[in-house]
């Protein structure tokens, strides 16, 4: 794994909820002084894609995507328990499972306090926050949880692949089900634009930087890492700017829609660390795999949302909430991890592995 510099990570991660909290003030404050200057910002699309928001998700992802080695999927292999236990709940679990809460919770049980003209797009948000593991952020919380770094590339890589060529056609076909109309165009774009593309990129600049060998991947990691982080700070003030009048005028609404994500969230941790303690992987992999599991790709998802809905729709508003609910509660998990590793590991050494 390409080291990374561990004081800015610790003094970053330590103070994740701090950050995600003055970039959600300072955003509303911006967006409810400066309504002109958003919706400029807003009209800055082409075919529907927001380029202020594209170019801050470049920034964000493609230098945690240099990070990754694909050439690490040949280990898959060697944890391949924890591997399978990953792409179980990342894609035989959470979309559908978000699908089902989205229904229930958004066209029943809070129906009668949201805006009945934005029950399809919050589900339609929802979906899109769950369709898409999380490949950036992973590398944080895995850090804190003591994670085994080789397994974590591993399963980010393996998640950026599948994403490639599943996350459209999962999001389609949940969407479809739904009966919310899917403009496929859009979305395949968002998939172009947002997974392909950066992809490709990053792993064309890591090669030409390995050429030089790994201290000169590690150089440039290094330069960047300070533009990702602030991408993403930047990127959660725009979100929230644009987001401020509605969260101003709705806040039941957050906290409604708040509700299905945490349980799907906390769901998946559960079992995801069940599984991995049932079949007797080691806690260094058990560990990433219940925060896979658990955590999104929300930069994908907020993009997605405002290129398929619009930058003031309920889709976008539903991802925007998953990125104020994400930072603290995954710190909660990392935390339960943390403290339940006894217990964690005396169960796996008392539990027989299947042959």
């Amino acid at each position: 794994m390409v080291a990374v510099a561990p004081a800015r990570l610790d003094f970053f991660a330590r103070y994740l909820s701090v950050w995600v909290a003055l970039c959600v003030v300072a955003g509303i404050g911006l967006g409810h002084a400066f309504p002109a200057a958003f919706a400029r910002l807003a009209t800055i699309e082409l075919q529907h894609i927001n380029l202020p928001v594209a170019v801050l998700v470049w920034l964000m992802i493609v230098p945690m995507l240099l990070k990754v080695d694909f050439g690490q999927l040949s280990q898959v292999r060697k944890q391949a328990r924890g591997i399978g236990v990953t792409l179980f709940v990342n894609w035989a679990i959470k979309p559908f499972s978000m699908a089902l809460l989205g229904w229930l919770f958004v066209r029943h049980v809070f129906a009668p306090w949201l805006p009945a003209e934005q029950h399809d797009a919050y589900i339609a948000g929802l979906v899109l926050l769950a369709a898409a593991p999380c490949t950036a952020m992973v590398f944080v919380w895995s850090r804190l949880c003591g994670g085994e770094p080789n397994f974590t590339l591993t399963q980010v890589a393996l998640n950026d692949l599948i994403m490639i060529v599943a996350f459209a056609p999962i999001v389609g076909l949940l969407l479809g089900v739904a009966a919310i109309h899917v403009p496929w165009g859009t979305l395949l774009l968002s998939v172009l634009l947002y997974i392909v593309v950066p992809v490709v990129a990053a792993q064309g600049w890591r090669r030409r930087l390995l050429r030089n060998g790994p201290v000169a991947l590690e150089r440039v990691l290094a330069r960047i890492d300070p533009w990702s982080t602030a991408a993403l700070l930047a990127t959660l003030v725009l979100l929230f700017g644009f987001q401020g009048e509605a969260i101003l005028a709705e806040p039941l609404v957050i906290v409604l829609l708040a509700v299905p994500i945490l349980i799907q969230v906390y769901l998946n941790a559960a079992v995801a660390y069940g599984m991995s303690r049932r079949l007797k992987v080691p806690f260094c992999v058990a560990g990433p795999a219940a925060l896979i599991g658990a955590s999104n790709f929300f930069e994908l998802a907020v993009a997605a949302a405002i290129s398929l809905f619009g930058l003031r729709s309920g889709a976008a508003l539903a991802t925007v909430v998953g990125v104020l609910v994400e930072v603290p509660v995954m710190l909660s998990i990392v935390h339960m991890v943390n403290r339940s590793r006894r217990w964690y590991e005396a169960g796996a050494s008392r539990t027989a592995a299947p042959t």
